[in-house]
């Protein structure tokens, strides 16, 4: 029996931090895609479902909290786990998104490999747990 290779969408619009996220889950096996940004995230989520999303919060077409909110709201994506990952640091920011808005995770950047892949690795296996 094969183990499940978990889909992962990057959704930043900073491309080379789509790249740094790849390299680091690509080495442990996860299949990263990227989404260039919040209204082309939002469409790859509805097409793809991946099984987790990291989300940065400032983009300029689309902010991360909208793309949240409209994920949320749709049936198809609402169960989707969601992984703030954003320059905005302020223990505000992750008591709003963590408590108020219920996102999975929140990582700050700059952020170790270490504390990307735990986090990863945390939010999958109580997602998987959830499912059975």
């Amino acid at each position: 029996m094969s183990e499940k290779i978990n889909r992962i969408l990057c959704i930043e619009d900073e491309t080379e931090m789509i790249e740094l996220f790849r390299l680091i889950l690509g080495r442990k096996g996860y299949d990263v895609s990227g989404a260039t940004g919040g209204e082309d995230g939002l469409r790859k989520v509805r097409e793809t479902t991946p099984d987790l999303v990291l989300l940065d919060l400032m983009m300029p077409d689309m902010g991360g909290w909208e793309v949240y909110q409209q994920m949320k709201a749709d049936d198809n994506t609402k169960n989707i786990p969601v992984i703030i990952v954003t320059a905005k640091a302020q223990s505000i920011d992750k008591v709003l998104g963590l408590r108020i808005a219920k996102v999975d995770d929140y990582i700050t950047k700059p952020f170790s490999p270490s504390d990307l892949i735990k986090s990863v690795e945390r939010v999958l296996a109580k997602q998987e747990k959830i499912q059975e």
